[in-house]
């Protein structure tokens, strides 16, 4: 896995991911005490309500960004997003006021919605190779386990010595050094695209071909058991151990921690063993196992028992978000994955903005065991959900027809571009009136503007 570092591109990127996300972790923590600090035992309405704010930013903001990135110079806009994110990190130490944490979440999280799509499709730019492209993913997976397991045990470690509130001043530096990083490196241009004839028309392209694709929408359902599962852990852990289990703070960062061990160990076996199971039985199984965490919560299980719990929630989730970026990529053409991973990340967090919420009203008005027998019905039925949607048999190259259809883009000739010219067309790739005859072939097969609708 650690040989795809030797591309010089990548490693600078996945340092600079890796520094981003350990700071974001330390932030975790520090928000999750924080709230405990202005709102005691209703520590969990106020991370539930700052949570939903943070997905309001990106699903409202990802998809506008997603359509935008391939038009911005990828290395200026990765620097200005961590330098602002960077500056509002920076400001949360000086919180007084729980409406003060909404604010700065919000503008916090609208320049991660932006940073992270356009950081996503880079890496399929940069390592064109499918190996190294899998193996990028589960290091990918691993960095952002650095965020679950290693930024709470530091941040358990630097509690001893220090209050809460310089983790914030550490994000920010985290920040500072990411876009040193990104900064030091040349990325690839995005791949040229045709201009859409509409603002709604970029937004709405990454989403109308993540929703016709059968495969995606089986992942649709499975974030939704991510979220369900992860939201109850995140919004009520401090709640859980702290009120509950009446432990200290450096208990809530090893309940954190447990997460991301689970989470480390399966992204770190990951690779070998995708390369023969299919995605379908990994991600489902991924499913199976957050929600018999969900419901083993029932049992009101002591700080063993919960730390238990959430390792097993980690390994499902890992198996669920790991494989994710390799089933994008090989749904959609490769001008189009700016859109698509914008699209994942906003119907994913999507699927936060509702868990979220919920584990955090819920969880204060009935009751942390009753906020598990909830999260775990909503985690079982969108596991089954998964596995109605997503066809058992789904092959990447299929057998379908077309319609005759005459249209105009930028094309090179490859299997659905054999046409006469007239001289002044010019080199490819270029733009011209051609005709697509009638017919039916095989071949790989992803929802583009040569094919509408997934075949039957």
């Amino acid at each position: 896995m650690l040989q795809v570092l030797t591309h010089r591109i990548y490693r600078h990127l996945f340092l600079a991911q890796v520094t981003a996300l350990v700071g974001t972790g330390l932030t975790t923590v520090a928000l999750a005490l924080l709230a405990h600090d202005l709102a005691g035992g209703q520590a969990g309405i106020v991370l539930g309500t700052a949570l939903a704010i943070k997905m309001v930013a990106y699903v409202g903001i990802a998809p506008v960004a997603g359509a935008y990135a391939s038009r911005l110079p990828r290395r200026v806009l990765l620097v200005a997003l961590d330098l602002l994110r960077a500056s509002v990190v920076f400001a949360l130490p000086f919180v007084t006021e729980v409406w003060q944490i909404y604010v700065l979440i919000f503008l916090l999280n609208a320049a991660s919605a932006g940073f992270t799509p356009a950081f996503q499709a880079t890496i399929p730019d940069i390592l064109e190779d499918e190996g190294q492209y899998t193996r990028a993913l589960s290091l990918s997976r691993l960095a952002y386990d650095l965020e679950n397991l290693l930024s709470p045990m530091a941040a358990a470690a630097l509690l001893v010595v220090m209050s809460f509130d310089v983790l914030f001043l550490l994000n920010g530096l985290a920040f500072l050094v990411s876009a040193g990083l990104v900064v030091s490196v040349v990325l690839p241009s995005s791949q040229t695209v045709d201009e859409a004839p509409s603002v709604w028309r970029r937004i709405s392209h990454g989403m109308g071909i993540y929703l016709k694709t059968p495969r995606l929408r089986g992942l649709l359902a499975l974030n939704m058991v991510v979220s369900a599962a992860g939201s109850m852990q995140i919004v009520n852990t401090v709640v859980y151990v702290r009120s509950a289990l009446g432990m200290g703070e450096q208990a809530v960062a090893m309940a954190f921690a447990a997460v991301g061990g689970g989470s480390m160990l399966v992204a770190l076996l990951l690779p070998k063993i995708m390369d023969h199971a299919r995605e379908r039985l990994l991600m489902l199984a991924g499913g199976v196992l957050m929600t018999l965490s969900l419901f083993m919560g029932l049992l009101a299980p002591g700080f063993v028992g919960l730390l238990g719990l959430w390792f097993l929630l980690g390994v499902g989730a890992s198996l669920v978000m790991t494989p994710t970026g390799r089933l994008l990529k090989q749904s959609c053409q490769p001008e189009d994955r700016p859109a698509l991973f914008a699209a994942q990340f906003s119907l994913s967090h999507g699927c936060w903005l509702l868990a979220y919420p919920l584990a955090g009203w819920f969880g204060a008005q009935a009751g942390l065991i009753e906020t598990f027998a909830l999260l775990g019905t909503i985690a079982l039925v969108s596991t089954v959900l998964a596995s109605r949607v997503w066809p058992s048999r789904d092959p990447v190259a299929l057998e379908h027809d077309h319609a005759p259809v005459e249209h105009t883009h930028r094309h090179y000739h490859d299997e659905h571009h054999q046409h006469e010219h007239e001289g002044w067309e010019g080199p490819e790739p270029h733009r011209h009136p051609h005709l697509h005859p009638q017919g039916r072939h095989r071949h790989v097969f992803v929802i583009d503007r040569h094919h509408l609708a997934w075949p039957r």
